[in-house]
């Protein structure tokens, strides 16, 4: 998603704040000090709200980043541990995990080293990150992993949806086996689909004599148009179908909640399955509801990018908000990039909240077992009867 806001943040900044020196050098010796200094102030407000949204993004983003490290750490832990790994959706949970620490290394981190570490340490210049190579290869696994994020929450969505509304092909589909090949399959989409983002970038220097890793000049267009489909892709898209999957699934369980309390039966099958789907609920939602800022302001810059809206940017620059209007979503971009950001280190809280199995997992990391740790029953590979199910025939 974010490939055309980096372009917007980027290149963007660039060209407005050489306009603002040109303009207010040009304006010294113009007959409209006046209207000049008046517009300078309402800017001056603007850039206050600016300032402001700066400060949030430079220190709340390293408590992200932070968070996120140990919980995704944890939970790649408990949902390989021999209790859990036997589980089909736990490999879709530890998948997840994983692109979740590979977007914190490779997106997180090093947006906030070249937006919020220089804010807070102006002083420091850490310019390692943007050199030809290792620019393009941080973009490529930034787009992989963010890519392998969303789509995984969409797949582990896809199998909830088939445990729960057509539980006769839950054997068939809902197995280990069946769950690596979808995993896999992902991840080799995510690393064709990224292909375009190193080929189309390049590192240039601006008028301050920054090194920006950015869009290559030659293909500014094909990479905006490739970036807005990227963007479709793992937000839109995504959007659409887990909203339909869920409210199928939530249909069904409020349909089957209705004839378990007629006939009073619970089994325990039906709680395990319960359990993960309600894991599912809790990740889905707040995925949709932590990217839809930043996709709203996402759609907002692409529709006034110089590729959709016809209006020419010194006409823009006619009006005495325009500098402040840019201000203005510049703070709003950082707000709600922060937000976005909670997407990858809120899910261990997740899993704690709505997962007794996970707890209990968790739990047994910190506290002592002089002897062999019991299995989980309803988790466990091993089965005491016969006829009963594996885990994998019913997650």
């Amino acid at each position: 998603m974010t490939g055309v806001m980096n372009f917007s943040d980027d290149a963007m900044a660039l060209h407005y704040n050489n306009l603002y020196k040109i303009l207010r050098k040009d304006s010294i010796n113009s007959s409209q000090n006046s209207s000049i200094n008046e517009w300078i102030g309402d800017f001056g407000t603007e850039a206050s709200f600016l300032k402001s949204a700066r400060i949030f993004y430079a220190y709340f983003t390293p408590v992200i980043l932070v968070v996120g490290f140990l919980g995704n750490l944890l939970s790649l832990y408990v949902f390989l541990s021999r209790n859990m790994r036997g589980i089909s959706a736990s490999t879709y949970l530890a998948s997840l995990s994983t692109s979740d620490l590979l977007t914190l290394i490779f997106y997180v981190t090093v947006e906030w080293i070249r937006r919020g570490l220089v804010y807070v340490r102006p002083d420091l210049k850490l310019t390692f990150i943007d050199v030809e190579g290792l620019c393009q290869f941080q973009l490529y696994m930034s787009y992989v992993s963010r890519f392998l994020s969303a789509w995984l929450v969409v797949a582990f969505t896809g199998e909830r949806y088939i445990g729960v509304c057509h539980p006769l092909r839950r054997r068939d589909i809902c197995t280990k086996s069946g769950t690596r090949r979808i995993v896999g399959s992902i991840f080799v989409i995510s690393i064709v689909i990224a292909l375009y983002k190193p080929i189309l970038s390049a590192i240039y220097v601006g008028t301050d004599g920054k090194h920006y890793c950015t869009t290559d000049r030659d293909y500014d267009f094909a990479s905006f148009v490739l970036d807005s489909i990227y963007a479709v892709l793992i937000t839109l898209v995504p959007f659409v179908i887990i909203t339909v999957l869920n409210i199928l699934i939530m249909r069904r369980l409020i349909i089957r909640n209705k004839r378990k309390r007629e006939c009073k039966i619970i089994t325990e099958e039906s709680i395990i399955r319960l359990e993960f789907t309600i894991i599912l609920l809790a990740i889905s939602f707040c995925f949709i509801g932590l990217n839809i800022p930043f996709f709203a302001v996402w759609l907002r810059n692409f529709l006034h990018s110089k590729f959709i809206s016809k209006m020419d940017v010194m006409e823009h620059l006619e009006g005495h908000k325009a500098f402040s209007n840019f201000e203005f979503w510049q703070g709003v971009l950082y707000i709600t990039r922060t937000i976005f950001y909670l997407n990858y280190c809120i899910n261990f809280f997740l899993y704690s909240i709505t997962g007794a199995y996970f707890r209990r997992e968790v739990k047994m990391l910190f506290t002592y077992h002089s002897l062999k740790r019991d299995s989980y029953s309803r988790c466990s590979l091993r089965t005491s009867r016969s006829n009963s199910q594996t885990p994998q025939s019913y997650l």
